[in-house]
């Protein structure tokens, strides 16, 4: 099938998944971190505290997904979201009226299990689950959502800062969310596979077992995975909740800075895209084994940039690596380990990002504080980068062999 064909045949289910995949920005550090200077200045926080409010907040809500993302194996989407949006906009009009540092950990710990969280396993569970031939297609269409979100909102509500209060734009993505929620309802008004098949018509993983989260635990490839699992959700994520110190390190104004967002964007989902044609085309272990590369020379690059088009260069390699993990860990999970479990497995493994998600900026703050800025900092996580991918290449080398179809 033809990507036009496919977009034609299946456009209300893989718009469905977009919609909520760009809603759950408001609860992504990218969207969170532009409100981080006004935030400090307002409860007087130090980049610590701030990135130590961050961790709390983020670290309970990767434990309540450890629970809460297997309700996708027993509720349908359509379900699912309809609460989820609901508790995302009563976190979103909570941030607009938080009264102090305390109330600020609970209220991040809302946005972050709810749109990092809950939203986004939901878009790429169902896109996983749905589609099979043409699954990385699938997960890349969806994901663009994440990307529009990422593209456009910094800019814009950066933009409306001039002129609105910080509260009241949080109030606004309260407004966007109630009046995209029924917009997704009825495109999910018939599920592309009902909830009742679901159960029969699934792929089996590795040695053609369907894999439990107790077996996925147990199992050796989890653990070799687990540093590339963690690595671009804990730095990227540092790299956006950073955005205002790095601006300031660099010499660069916020405003210039974010403006930079949409080539990491463009670049991830061209990334993306290609991922998604190149699963479907060569399979998930042979893209697995590189797509950390670009990772490196990124945050190489951006230790040592010091003007705008240098930190453009640097982000273009870091949207190569981003764009390709948001197709490929979903696709991972759904070939080595099986659909039937598949919602309470990346449940597991959403835990683990939105986890390493939240020591990325509670670490970096602390050494932040310590004299240690975000450009030295770049340098140790590419390292960690080279040692991730080893790991990856021991697992690929080892477990390729025992999928149920030869990749």
């Amino acid at each position: 099938m033809t990507y036009p064909s496919f977009l034609l045949a299946n456009a209300r289910w893989l718009s469905a998944g977009f919609l909520i995949a760009f809603v759950s920005s408001f609860g992504q550090t990218y969207f969170i971190a532009i409100f981080a200077g006004s935030i400090r200045a307002e409860f007087d926080l130090s980049h610590g505290a701030w990135g130590g409010i961050y961790l709390i907040g983020t670290s309970a809500s990767a434990i309540l997904m450890v629970w809460a993302g297997g309700l996708v194996d027993r509720w349908r989407i359509r379900t699912l979201c309809a609460g989820i949006f609901a508790l995302l906009a009563l976190a979103c009009l909570a941030m607009a009226t938080v009264p102090n540092a305390t109330a600020l950990i609970f209220v991040i710990f809302a946005l972050r299990f709810t749109g990092q969280g809950m939203l986004a396993h939901a878009a790429m569970v169902s896109m996983a689950r749905w589609f099979v031939a043409t699954r990385g297609r699938a997960l890349a269409i969806a994901s663009l959502g994440f990307k529009t979100g990422e593209a456009a909102l910094p800019i814009v509500f950066v933009f409306l800062m001039t002129w609105m209060s910080w509260r009241g734009l949080w109030v606004l993505a309260a407004g966007l969310t109630f009046i995209i929620l029924p917009i997704v309802l009825a495109l999910l008004s018939n599920e592309r596979t009902p909830q009742s098949l679901a159960k029969m018509e699934h792929s089996k993983g590795m040695n053609g077992v369907d894999w439990t989260r107790n077996q996925t635990l147990k199992h050796w490839l989890f653990w070799l995975m687990i540093l590339a699992i963690a690595g671009p959700p804990c730095f990227i994520t540092t790299f956006f909740f950073q955005q205002v110190h790095i601006s300031e390190v660099k010499g660069f104004s916020h405003i210039s800075f974010v403006a930079l967002f949409p080539i990491f964007t463009v670049v991830s989902s061209l990334s993306m895209i290609a991922a998604g044609w190149a699963i479907d085309r060569f399979s998930t272990p042979r893209i697995l084994a590189v797509y950390l590369v670009p990772m490196i020379v990124g945050f190489i690059l951006g230790a040592q940039s010091g003007t705008l088009f240098e930190m453009a260069v640097a982000m273009s390699f870091l949207g190569l690596s981003q764009g390709a993990a948001s197709v490929l860990l979903p696709a991972f999970w759904a070939e080595f380990y099986g659909t039937r479990n598949l919602g309470s497995i990346k449940a597991m493994a959403a835990a683990v990002m939105v986890a390493a998600s939240a020591i990325g900026p509670g670490l970096s703050g602390v050494l932040i504080d310590q004299g240690i800025d975000f450009s030295q900092q770049m340098i140790g996580i590419a390292i960690y980068f080279v040692v991730a991918i080893v790991g990856v290449w021991i697992g690929m080398f080892r477990a390729t062999p025992l999928l149920s179809v030869a990749a």
